[in-house]
């Protein structure tokens, strides 16, 4: 197993503390190995194998498990001692109904520390969110980051840094996608299976959807899109004249489904000069550039939008609130921001054609604070200021 540490040391850091650890993502992101590596954490500083009540309910060896007085009565034979601190690690706990009533029960009554993986935001917007009001933290955790995708890689493969990395926009950063590279024509069937996996379980069949082929269409069209202006208009029109009649209120439920089951995620638009958020034209981005390409192929791909999308989710992973910023009638990709922190970023596949450089220079131009302010590129080149606002090249943004 590979070390997932920016997700582990989250979880070692909130070890003992007396709160629930929820790590959400999406399927095979990697949450089920976490799980493992955090056991053997726990082996290795000294805690007893027997005080380590590990279940995974994609696991056979859990199936006849299907109701929260069988996990009750499973959990409570397998703590020996109640004095001596219990660790519980659930995986894909949500395949267990009423399953939030035997984690609060054993939350508040027993000598125990809760990790549980879900994926399926409905993990936290259930009874869960409610029962545990500010007693539970959530790890959002995702596909591998490039700086992950090359430590999974062997070090021996002799190809350039940016050769690793078009491989990376091509296939994405699921983590047994680096068990496939030797065999690339395995990697198109199991993005596929993973995607059928994902759309079926964890929105179809939870949400009860009625019109599969509709829920695909919208979401065909949002990996077509990404970081491009999106409405429920834009959508019902382009389905409209493809012949799909359906109502607004129907794709905002079939894109509330996508965002919960961590396949799509949206960023809003925040008004800099105004400092309020707008409730309309958000854009969306994808939780793995190879399912996106996957989807809908690489022809015809924005290059310059796919970068976007590669830096929209590294900055989610380094903890910073992303939106979209509008500055009169200009826009500013990211405004990235911390309760102490915030940064503006542009991303460009190139700024070497000076009416490209102007026209991304002059959003950051017009913000008249003194934040940090990038324009991230492909470019390798020497001139990396312009008026105090930065140039820094993608690939070495990725692996600060």
């Amino acid at each position: 197993m590979k070390n997932r540490d920016l997700y582990l040391n989250q979880l070692i850091q909130f070890k003992d503390k007396k709160l629930i650890k929820v790590i959400t993502g999406l399927r095979r992101s990697g949450k089920s190995t976490l799980l493992s590596l955090f056991k053997n954490h726990l082996i290795t500083s000294g805690v007893d194998r027997n005080h380590i009540i590990r279940m995974n309910f994609e696991s056979f060896e859990f199936d006849e498990i299907t109701n929260y007085k069988e996990l009750h009565e499973y959990i409570n034979k397998r703590i020996l001692d109640p004095n001596k601190r219990h660790y519980i690690l659930l995986d894909e706990v949500q395949q267990v109904s009423s399953w939030e009533r035997v984690i609060n029960s054993f939350f508040v009554d027993a000598n125990v520390d809760i990790f549980i993986t879900g994926s399926n935001a409905y993990l936290l917007s259930s009874e869960l969110s409610t029962l545990l009001s500010g007693r539970y933290v959530e790890i959002k955790m995702q596909p591998l980051s490039f700086k992950e995708y090359l430590e999974f890689l062997d070090s021996d493969k002799e190809m350039s840094l940016q050769e690793k990395f078009n491989q990376y926009l091509e296939y994405g950063g699921l983590p047994t996608i680096v068990e496939l590279l030797d065999n690339p024509d395995t990697i198109g069937p199991f993005l596929e299976g993973i995607y059928n996996t994902v759309l079926m379980k964890d929105v179809i069949e939870r949400n009860g959807v009625r019109d599969a082929a509709l829920l695909e269409s919208i979401l065909k069209f949002i990996a077509a899109n990404i970081g491009s202006i999106v409405s429920t208009k834009k959508i019902s029109d382009y389905l409209t004249s493809s012949g799909r009649k359906t109502t607004s209120d129907t794709i905002d439920n079939y894109m509330k489904m996508l965002e919960n089951a961590f396949i799509i995620y949206k960023a809003n638009r925040y008004d800099l000069k105004g400092k309020m958020f707008l409730k309309t034209l958000e854009k969306y981005y994808i939780v793995d550039i190879g399912i996106r390409n996957k989807l809908i192929g690489l022809r015809n791909t924005d290059y310059g939008h796919v970068l976007e999308n590669i830096v929209y989710l590294e900055l989610l992973r380094r903890g910073y609130e992303v939106t979209i910023g509008k500055i009169g009638s200009l826009e500013v990709d990211f405004v990235a921001s911390k309760p102490k922190e915030k940064i503006y970023y542009q991303v460009s596949a190139t700024i070497m054609d000076e009416k490209t450089r102007e026209r991304e220079l002059r959003p950051l131009e017009s913000i008249s604070d003194n934040y940090p302010k990038y324009i991230l590129t492909m470019d390798k080149t020497v001139f990396n200021d312009y008026s105090g606002i930065r140039v820094k090249n993608i690939i070495d943004f990725l692996l600060e």
